[in-house]
C-alpha cells in the first residue's frame, strides 16, 4: 500500500505543473466605428472581399470573388504579403467572415487568424465592427518579443484602426 501511496503523491504533485505548463491563449481586438454613409453604401464596399483597397496598409488588393472560399492576397507598403480566405458572407445582413489559414510572422505576428465585419445601419450612418480573434505568432512557451501576445495585439488593433479609418475616410470623401 505505501507503494501504491507514494505513487498517487508523486502523480498529485505533477498535476499543479501541467497547468503552468501551456502555450498560448486565443486573443480578440474587437472595434467599431461609426461612418457618415448609409449602411448600403458601407456594405457595398466592405461587402466586396476581392477588394480591400480602402485599407492604407494594403495598397495592393487582389481577389477570386465573393463567396465562401474565395481568396484574397493583400500586398503590404513594403512588399509583405497576407492571403485571406472568406469563409462566411451574408448580403442582407451585412456580415462577412473571414481567416488567414497561412500567416507569415514577419508580416504580421498572429497564427489561426479570423475575423468577422458587420455594418449596421445607425439612422442614416453605419456603424461598422471588425471583430478578430487569433494566436501570437509563436505557439510555444517563452515567445521572443515580436511574437507575444502583446506584439499580436498591438500588430491587430493597429490593422484594424487604421483599417476601419481607411474605410471612414473613402466613405466620407464621397467613394
Amino acid at each position: 500500500m505505501t507503494k501504491v501511496g507514494a505513487l498517487c503523491a508523486a502523480l498529485l504533485m505533477l498535476l499543479p505543473c501541467t497547468a503552468w505548463a501551456h502555450g498560448p491563449t486565443r486573443q480578440k481586438v474587437v472595434q467599431s466605428i461609426e461612418i457618415n454613409a448609409p449602411a448600403d453604401k458601407v456594405w457595398a464596399v466592405v461587402g466586396n472581399f476581392s477588394d480591400m483597397s480602402w485599407h492604407p496598409t494594403f495598397p495592393k488588393s487582389e481577389g477570386s470573388g465573393n463567396e465562401p472560399g474565395a481568396t484574397r492576397k493583400l500586398t503590404t507598403k513594403d512588399g509583405g504579403t497576407i492571403e485571406e480566405t472568406l469563409t462566411k458572407i451574408d448580403a442582407a445582413g451585412k456580415t462577412l467572415s473571414t481567416e488567414m489559414p497561412k500567416v507569415d510572422v514577419k508580416v504580421l505576428p498572429v497564427e489561426n487568424y479570423s475575423a468577422s465585419f458587420t455594418v449596421k445601419d445607425a439612422g442614416g450612418k453605419s456603424t461598422v465592427e471588425w471583430k478578430t480573434a487569433f494566436y501570437r505568432g509563436y505557439a510555444n512557451n517563452d515567445p521572443p518579443p515580436e511574437l507575444s501576445d502583446e506584439a499580436a495585439v498591438n500588430a491587430i488593433t493597429n490593422l484594424v484602426k487604421t483599417g476601419l479609418e481607411g474605410l471612414k475616410a473613402k466613405l466620407e470623401a464621397g467613394g
